[in-house]
């Protein structure tokens, strides 16, 4: 399956895909669902998702919202927007400390009068940061940061569905781990920061965490996994992880089981960004994607990046439900179909106690022997590094394990996440924390940290108990 990664398609300011969740929290879901089964119960997306308890969305760009052609068609299918770039930050606060709204207010307006939810896209993104952001570090970024989310979620409060907080602020590849960018060099708490500072801000919009290439199990969702569970296991108040399932003419076999793992972490899943290139298949694949979401009861809704394939960001591969001159596709019956078809009802309540980790199969087989291995990656840049920690148990199950790293002369921990270590310099200890000790045989968990100086290179040592 390909997967098209953002960084990958030349894309024009109005293409740029972001999410938002959609609709107004001020709008009680069900008069949301009883305004669409009303209307036209089961013959709209937006209808036939509300009889399961859910929401079919689309990216909205503010400018087009005067195409008569292009709302007819989101007004009478969808019940959810997600604004394309108009709540970004160089969009919101292009100068430091001054906000403009308008477009964003403009989008909000519109679904309001439409009984449409909205999705929030998106509050922090190493991408669309204004000019004087970019050229912020250290402190000096936290704080605009910290002021940047509580300014923006304050002046949506009560409108908003769901933000995407952060959105892809981890790295391609086999590692695991962070993206390199300004906001992650502010220190590796600042996705936790963004997510406690927006709660305050908005305590009724869910918390969502965005990213892509993250569809199936990988190394990349893992480590997006990971940090889900470290973050519910603290009470950092994430609510929602969103996958951009921007597909290309195939999908993962372990598309639904993967919504399902984050789903048993006590959040919602959401597909915040659907496209799919268009084939033999796509009707398919569009069927499918939707029957993986009404199978996972915590999965709220769909959102596909666009209405019509004109306007989508990938609009050479005809992607969307609608073609260019509005006109339904197969793909679209294949979606209707699946809706009406049946699937789970309402989402249970979030619930904060995390369960027993599930780890992905090891990518090379078990050490033969008891006891326990451990493989490390790195990403480096001037001054700094993150380094993401593979640990896997050997022939028998392990309850409890440490590992040991020797850093580098000069360099320090700065952060840690889903281990406890030692100390900050030197031979340090990382030992597991409560929700990743117990590994069955031949199973894995990860851990990080971030630090100053130059990474660790080498095989760290790994022992049980």
């Amino acid at each position: 399956m390909e997967h098209l990664p953002e960084h990958r398609v030349p894309r024009t300011r109005s293409r740029l895909r972001v999410l938002a969740p959609v609709a107004a929290t001020a709008v009680a879901v069900a008069a949301v669902v009883a305004a669409a089964t009303t209307a036209s119960a089961g013959t709209t997306l937006g209808a036939a998702a509300a009889e399961k308890g859910r929401y079919f969305g689309a990216a909205v760009p503010a400018f087009k919202l005067s195409d008569t052609a292009f709302t007819g068609i989101l007004d009478r299918e969808f019940n959810a927007v997600t604004p394309e770039n108009e709540m970004k930050w160089d969009a919101t606060e292009p100068t430091q400390g001054q906000f403009r709204y308008t477009s964003g207010d403009q989008i909000v307006s519109h679904a309001q009068a439409h009984n449409m939810r909205v999705r929030g896209h998106t509050l922090l993104w190493h991408s669309q940061e204004p000019g004087w952001a970019q050229n912020l570090s250290g402190s000096a970024l936290r704080s605009a940061m910290m002021n940047h989310v509580t300014q923006v979620a304050t002046h949506f409060k009560g409108k908003i569905y769901a933000w995407d907080v952060v959105n892809e602020a981890f790295a391609d590849g086999s590692s695991g781990g962070r993206r390199d960018s300004n906001l992650q060099r502010t220190g590796n708490d600042w996705i936790e920061v963004a997510f406690r500072t927006a709660r305050a801000a908005d305590p009724g919009a869910k918390l969502c965490y965005n990213d892509y290439n993250t569809d199936g199990v990988n190394a990349k969702s893992t480590g997006v996994y990971n940090m889900v569970r470290d973050f519910k296991s603290r009470g950092v108040p994430i609510d929602c992880v969103g996958f951009q399932s921007h597909l290309g003419t195939g999908m993962p076999s372990d598309y639904q089981a993967n919504l399902q793992r984050f789903a048993d972490l006590g959040v919602d899943v959401q597909i915040t960004e659907l496209d799919i290139a268009q084939g033999s298949n796509q009707a398919t694949m569009y069927g499918n994607v939707t029957k993986a979401c009404l199978a996972v009861s915590r999965c709220t809704g769909i959102t596909t990046w666009g209405v019509r394939d004109s306007d989508s960001w990938r609009s050479g591969d005809n992607p969307l439900l609608f073609d260019s001159s509005g006109n339904k596709k197969p793909a679209y019956t294949a979606v209707l179909n699946a809706l009406n078809a049946g699937g789970t009802s309402t989402p249970p309540p979030t619930t904060t106690t995390p369960p027993p980790p599930s780890s992905p199969p090891p990518s090379s087989p078990p050490p033969a022997g008891s006891g326990c291995t451990a493989t490390l990656s790195v990403q480096s840049w001037t001054g700094g590094f993150v380094t993401n920690v593979h640990v896997t148990a050997g022939s028998s199950a392990i309850n409890g394990w440490t590992v040991r790293i020797v850093l580098p002369s000069g360099t320090a921990v700065t952060g840690t996440w889903s281990a406890q270590a030692s100390g900050t310099s030197g031979t340090v200890n990382f030992r597991n924390v409560d929700y990743n000790a117990q590994l069955a045989a031949g199973a894995s968990t990860d851990f990080g940290f971030q630090g100053t100086g130059v990474g660790p290179s080498g095989t760290p040592t790994c022992t049980v108990g």
